[in-house]
């Protein structure tokens, strides 16, 4: 059954001000709808950090343990940070391991005195999960297939250490966004790079991929980090393996991305429907632009977390 979702654009004009004391620097509800509508189908993450981090958490964050810059392979890159509750839970949690964006060749899991992306890891606490935030290598220095291998490294190192923050191994969900999503695309269609025998996850979120690099424009991040011969474009898209994963996969996309995110959303939308696996949970969110769609999450406006839930809990 397909699960093509264009959420009413009102949802995110109900979006909520958190925390009194910053309620009055916050901007309102209308104004980040007006603000992204204005910004317009562009990656702008200095302008839409502005009008999402006043309804963000403050550190130190209340009841969470993090610990912070775990190596989790040989690369300097390769470190991730852990977010658990301060107080065990009874049984262990399903695990949310996040890989950010950051067009390829840049990007962090945390800027300190910013809130993101430390704000998927507190909402994922927050609804019952470990959270789990890496870095990776960069293009140029570390190109295809850099990403997906990481991706595979980390969640080796997640099967083998997270029971000690109370996470358990075998229910691992996986998130990327952007550059992320490419990376965890590549993960999750292309067998060879994965650690762990079937992949090692219950299910992938990509959010704002790029799926078939022969379907349109490459970029110049893309180019460095997949190379300038577009004869090998074919070979190391994800699409094709997609269309036979046997992982449960949600696809996202934002109203306000830029074309090619949407070409390749609905492209992958609608192929999935097409192939013998079946049609997938694919969402395009309303009023959201390629930064908002995670910027938003842990506060109220939850067109995108809603959906991440049924989709971990029904696993289709």
């Amino acid at each position: 059954m397909i699960r093509s979702t264009r959420l009413a654009a009102a949802s995110l004009l109900g979006l909520i001000l958190a925390a009194p004391a910053s309620a009055q620097q916050a901007p309102t509800a209308a104004d980040i709808a007006a603000k992204l509508r204005e910004i317009g189908r562009v990656v702008a993450p200095g302008p839409t950090a502005s009008l999402y981090a006043p309804l963000q958490e403050k550190e130190p964050y209340a009841s969470v343990l993090i610990e912070r810059d775990v190596k989790y392979g040989a690369a300097e890159l390769n470190r991730l940070d852990v977010f658990a509750p301060a107080a065990r839970s009874a049984s262990p949690r399903p695990v949310l391991v996040f890989v950010r964006g950051g067009a390829f060749v840049g990007g962090d899991k945390r800027a300190p005195g910013s809130p993101f992306y430390d704000n998927i890891m507190l909402w994922a606490v927050k609804n019952g999960f470990v959270g789990v935030n890496i870095n990776y290598r960069l293009a140029l220095q570390s190109p295809w297939p850099a990403g997906a291998q990481d991706v595979g490294a980390a969640l080796k190192w997640v099967r083998e250490n997270i029971g000690v923050h109370g996470g358990d191994a075998a229910r691992i969900f996986l998130m990327g966004h952007s550059a992320g999503a490419v990376h965890v695309a590549t993960y999750v269609a292309q067998p060879q790079f994965q650690a762990i025998a079937g992949g090692g996850i219950k299910g992938a979120v990509i959010v704002s991929g790029i799926y078939d690099l022969t379907a349109g424009p490459v970029s110049d991040p893309e180019k460095a980090y997949f190379g300038t011969d577009a004869a090998l474009y074919a070979d190391r898209s994800s699409l094709q393996g997609l269309l036979k994963t046997p992982v449960p996969i949600m696809i996202a996309a934002a109203e306000l991305d830029p074309p090619n995110f949407i070409r390749q959303f609905e492209l992958l939308k609608d192929a999935r429907c097409k192939a013998e696996s079946g049609c997938i949970r694919a969402v395009l969110l309303s009023g959201h632009s390629h930064m908002s769609e995670v910027y938003a999450i842990n506060t109220a406006e939850r067109q995108l977390t809603d959906q991440i839930l049924e989709f971990f809990r029904s696993g289709r």
